[in-house]
Formats: C-alpha cells, structure tokens, sequence
C-alpha cells in the first residue's frame, strides 16, 4: 500500500506532499507495537507523551509519529475503522498548518482526529471548528469517543448555552463548535468588563471542517454584536406603503451585478407626493433633501428589498420571523440580520413583526480572527481555487491528497438550453430515465425557490413528493430537501442512495452529506451498538442491513448516484461540492449541469459571448447543444463573480484592519 502511495506522489504534481512521506512512514513503523498494547496501555502512553511534551521535547520528533500512531489504533478500537495512509498524509498536512484538500467521501472527520490529538497533548486546547451546529455534536460524539478513551476531555458549544457551561467547555482539551459561536464568544468576551469572566482561554491550535466554507464564504460577512438603538417600525411600515407600488424599470433601477438600487424621477415624484400627504415632509419639499437623510436610508433599504432580496433564495420567512438563508449552505441562519436597515425593510415587506434598528458595538471579520491562532489549518474537498487567497490572507498553502480509491465518477459536459422551460423539461426527462432505472438520483438546487421549482415540474411529469405515512414504494416518488423542511434532514439523506431514489435540494446536500448507496447503514450499525435493544429488535435491524447490502448491489449496477446540477452557482467550489456527492471511494457515479441562457449567472456575467456562441450555433427552443467551450464560457463567467466577490471580502478586510489594530491595542 505504501508503495502505491509513493507512486501516485511521485506522478503527481503536489510535490509538497513529498516533505511528510517520511513522517508516514515512521508512522507505519510503529502501527503493529501500538496494536499489541493493551487499552490501558494505550492510556498510559498518552500520558507519558504529555510527560514529554511538559519536560520541553518538541512535538515535531518522535512524539509525533508515536501520537499520530497511538491515535490511528484508538480509531481503529473505539471506531472499527483504521485510517488509510491517505488519511494519515491529510492529518500530517493539518498538522503543518496547512490546508487539506481531500476527495468527499475520503473520510476528512477521522483524519482530524489525529492532529487534533498531537496538539491536544500540550493542554492549551484545541478548537476543531464546523460549518454548523449539527456536525459539531457529531463530530464531538463520534471523534470524541477517541480522544476521551485515550484520557482526553472533549466539550462542544452550541447556541443558547450558559456561559457556565461555556466556559467548562473551552477548559476541555478538545472543544468542537462553529465558527459563529466561536467568534462571538470571542466578542462578547471583549465587552467584559473583567479578564476572569472571559469564556475563552486563548486561541492556541484550530482545525476548520469544510474551510473554504469558512475562510471565503463566510469571509464576506463580518461578525457583529449590536444593540437597539430605536424604533423605527413605523415610519418602515409607511415607506413599505410606497415602495410596493414602484414598478422597477419605471420608478426604479437595479443593477443586480452590482447590487445597487436607483431612483428615477418618477418615483421621486412619487414618494415625494406620498410623503407630502402624510405630512412627514413638508408641501412643495422633497424626501432626498439634506434634512431628510434618515429617510433616505429607510427608502433605500426598502427599495433594495424590493429590488434585490427574493423570499425562500436569500430569505425565509417561519413563525413570523425573518431569517437569513446562507447562500453556499442553503441553510437558514437564526440570530443573523441583514445590516444597513435591510432586515426591518424585509419584515415590513413580509408583514411580520419590525425588530428595532441596532447599532454597532463590537465587531472582527472572520480573516482577522482567526489570524489569532498561533496555528491554523483545516480540511475541504474544494480550495484549490482560492488557493492565492488562503495564502495572502492567512497565509494557508493548500495541498491536494490523493485518494484511497480512483474515482469512477463521470462528469459530463454542461448542457445548454435557450430557456429555463426547456431547461427543467430536459432534467424530468433525465431523472425519469434514471429513476426508471434503478439509479438515485440527487438535483442540485440554488435556492428553495427553485427546489420548489423543480418540485412542480416533477408533478407536472407524473412525480409525486414521497410521504413516508402512505408510501410504501418510491416509484414515481421525489423528496425535497430545503431549508423550510431540515429538521427531515437525517432521513432524507439516509434514503436518498436508494435504488430510484430521487431528491430534489438546495446546498444542504452540498457538504458534509455523505449519501450512501443503497441507504444507511452507519445509522443501522448506530442502532444496532445500542445494548438496551430487545433480541427482536435487534434482529429486524440485521435483516435491514442485509436488504440495504442487496439494494447497493442494484444501485452500483444501476451505475452509482447521478447528480444533477440545475445551473451553475456563483462558485466553482459550490459545484464541485455537488458533484462530490457522488463516486465516493471507488462507487461508480455521474454528474451533469444544465444550464439555460436564462440563469442568473448566464444573464449577468455572460450574456454577449455565451448568447452569440448560442446564436452561431442556430440553437432554438428545444434544442440543446454540449461543447466544450460553453463550459469554459461558463467557468468564465463563475471566475467573474468570484472576483468581484473576492473585492468585497478584501474590503471588509481593510475597513477591520483599523479595528484589529484598536482590539490589539487595548488588549496589551
């Protein structure tokens, strides 16, 4: 095995991954002395590292390979599953403080335990850090189970936790948790009035789960902790009065690339007159005067949700709140509010209550906290595209891994339609064939609204959405999954590998999904670990397991999970995620994208070349062309949003750097 690993590195190109080969190999060296200890043994050799590490040895020699060693067998113990070289190579990689990129389905949470471990020993903490609240307890509870039976203590923090119980929990060794709650900690800590009611105790060593998702993605939005400051619920209601009967291209303009809004004269004269009638402003004044900024501010911000927040894309509305839908994650984000006014223009728009406008009190981008950990690392199936960035800002090289299996997977070019009609047309008639199969299919949405979409399109062709009360067959049968129905999230995914399984979802699916073909067996084999169960329960989930090793048999025949894209996101990284689903460790699978010259992406980024292109070809509606170059007009295009998305980030940035100089100040 190791042989081949040394072949696949020599022939690929990542030549840095050649600096840890040797550390792999020590490693291997001393796999079968550490399997001949006893459990205790095991225990007492963790404490005979931290010995070590206490009296002054580098954790860079010896005690390396041995903690690297000591923790792969306990995985193997507690977990029944022995990290593969590849993985050991990702866990070394971490370790030197750099980015991981490994395949999806390569196994990236086992591999953190290893580094998490190595630096845990020198008892300053290690933060291991999730894109979400979900993966964070089950990191904790399953990579846990190793770190606490080698003697470590693990703790997670999680929303409306007691800052007790937070503070027990950042005592912990290992301490699992997402980057929100670990930045507002940091925060809120700042607004102390003492050092000794700090939560925190410094920021030592953090491994980032899904890091780009972190590091980028997250990147563009800074932390704030605010304060309300008035009530301006009122006046919101009244300009929402107004602004509802604009009619965008007469009254106003948006420029949806740019994210701006402007008002023409017509609408001026509108609101003006409107305004003048309350007696707000005064006969024969206009509301863009000197004296009236206030409302100019409450009117852009109503004219921008209007023009520039869509309900169920970049919202959702539940239990009369307004809650922020995270654009890459597909996932509702609870506590975040739009700035700027937005957030009470929406709830005014949406009818719902208006919370008051806040004010500022604290704030840090993501980029500069965690540029105050002595040492950062983390893992994603996604960075090599933003590897210049990761590098200027936080100075993280990315190092690919090889994976343990060849992928089968096959991703075929893009295919084009003129309309989203002849676009979604073609993606029925794709999952129809596949479906009638045997194939799973999973169809990869942008937004709830177009889950919903696509979901009518479905019906419309015969596809009923499964019900799991009537529904004892999936023929003919579709599952959505989407950040109105998550808390299904669990059972969706566990049957969406299925034999003719179809699953309509937005990014949810995107990362950390791990669809298992034929369905779950991990969450048998959970169950099945439960001691509590009678010898007929037991039994039933052994019959189970034997049928969902019968229906991966028919899935794998069938050619493994297809994955259809519905367009292309603003990112590369988004859609590799999606295609990442599918050809986990060796399983066969395919991926496709649709696209129509009327996609977002297409329309604002790429309407001259791509149409031209398009037009040159003669395509008509119906028609559907696949070549090559509209895939790279398309890539172009996604290059485009990227930049510009990289502006805003870096922006923010430089707006923080002159706070972070403040924060360091005052904490010297």
């Amino acid at each position: 095995m190791f042989k081949k690993i040394i072949n696949k590195m020599t022939s690929s190109t990542n030549r840095s991954l050649k600096n840890v080969l040797k550390d792999l190999e020590k490693i291997n060296t001393l796999k079968e002395n550490m399997s001949l200890l006893s459990d205790d043994q095991m225990y007492e050799k963790r404490g005979e590292l931290q010995r070590r590490i206490d009296s002054g040895e580098s954790i860079d020699r010896s005690i390396k390979h041995e903690a690297f060693a000591l923790a792969r067998e306990a995985s193997y113990r507690v977990l029944g599953k022995m990290p593969y070289n590849v993985q050991v190579l990702g866990g070394l990689v971490m370790h030197d403080k750099k980015i991981a990129e490994m395949s999806t389905g390569e196994g990236k949470t086992i591999t953190a335990a290893m580094p998490t471990f190595l630096n845990a020993l020198s008892g300053k903490g290690v933060h291991v850090i999730t894109v979400n609240d979900y993966l964070a307890v089950r990191d904790a509870e399953q990579i846990g189970k190793v770190h606490e039976f080698l003697g470590l203590s693990v703790g997670v923090i999680g929303p409306d936790m007691q800052e007790s119980l937070r503070r027990e929990a950042y005592k912990k060794d290992i301490t699992y948790g997402t980057n929100s709650e670990f930045g507002f900690d940091f925060l809120r800590d700042n607004l102390r009035f003492d050092i000794s009611q700090r939560v925190q105790r410094g920021h030592h060593y953090a491994i980032l789960d899904e890091a780009d998702s972190i590091l980028i993605d997250d990147a563009r939005t800074p932390l704030i902790i605010s304060a309300p400051v008035s009530d301006d619920s009122d006046i919101c209601r009244k300009i929402d009065d107004i602004v509802k009967t604009l009619v965008i291209g007469k009254d106003f303009s948006v420029d949806e690339k740019l994210r701006t809004v402007s008002v023409e004269e017509q609408g001026i004269a509108k609101i003006d007159k409107y305004m003048q009638g309350l007696g707000i402003v005064p006969s024969g004044r206009s509301v863009y005067s000197e004296e009236t900024t206030v409302l100019v501010h409450h009117i852009n911000a109503a004219l921008k949700s209007y023009g520039l927040f869509q309900k169920n894309r970049d919202y959702a509305v539940k239990d009369g709140e307004v809650i922020i839908v995270d654009e890459s994650t597909g996932r509702m984000m609870p506590g975040r509010r739009f700035s700027d006014g937005i957030h009470q223009a929406i709830e005014a728009k949406e009818g719902v209550d208006i919370q008051s406008e806040t004010q500022s009190l604290t704030s840090i981008t993501y980029q500069n906290y965690f540029r105050l950990y002595e040492k950062l690392s983390g893992m994603t199936g996604t960075a090599i595209t933003e590897k210049e960035e990761l590098m200027g800002v936080y100075g993280l090289d990315v190092v690919k891994i090889p994976t343990n299996k060849p992928v089968l997977r096959v991703d075929e070019i893009d295919e084009v339609h003129l309309t989203l009609r002849a676009k979604f047309s073609a993606i029925v008639e794709e999952v129809r064939a596949a479906h009638e199969a045997g194939q799973p299919v999973l169809v990869g949405t942008a937004s709830v609204e177009k889950s919903d979409l696509m979901a009518r399109y479905l019906n419309a062709a015969g596809f009923k959405e499964f019900d799991p009360k009537a529904d004892s067959s999936n023929h003919m049968r579709y599952q959505v999954l989407n950040a109105r129905n998550h808390m299904k999230e669990a059972d969706i995914i566990a049957s969406a590998g299925k034999t003719g399984a179809v699953t309509i979802a937005t990014n949810m699916a995107g990362r950390g999904t791990d669809i298992e073909l034929g369905g779950s067996l991990s969450l048998i084999d959970d169950k099945i670990e439960n001691t509590q169960l009678s010898d007929s329960e037991l039994k039933r989930l052994k019959e189970n397991a034997e049928l969902i090793k019968i229906n991966k048999e028919a899935v794998l025949s069938a050619g493994g999970l297809l994955v259809i894209g519905t367009e292309r996101h603003d990112s590369r990284r988004v859609d590799n995620q999606l295609r990442g689903r599918s050809g986990r460790q060796g399983d066969p699978g395919r991926s496709k994208f649709f696209v129509s010259l009327e996609d977002d992406i297409v329309r604002l980024f790429a309407p001259e070349k791509l149409e031209a292109t398009v037009r040159n070809i003669g395509l008509v509606e119906g028609d559907v062309v696949r070549h090559p170059i509209i895939s790279k007009l398309l890539e172009s295009a996604q290059k485009k949003v990227e930049q510009r998305n990289y502006e805003v980030r870096a922006n923010v940035l430089k707006y923080d750097d002159i706070n972070d100089q403040q924060r360091h100040a005052m904490q010297e």
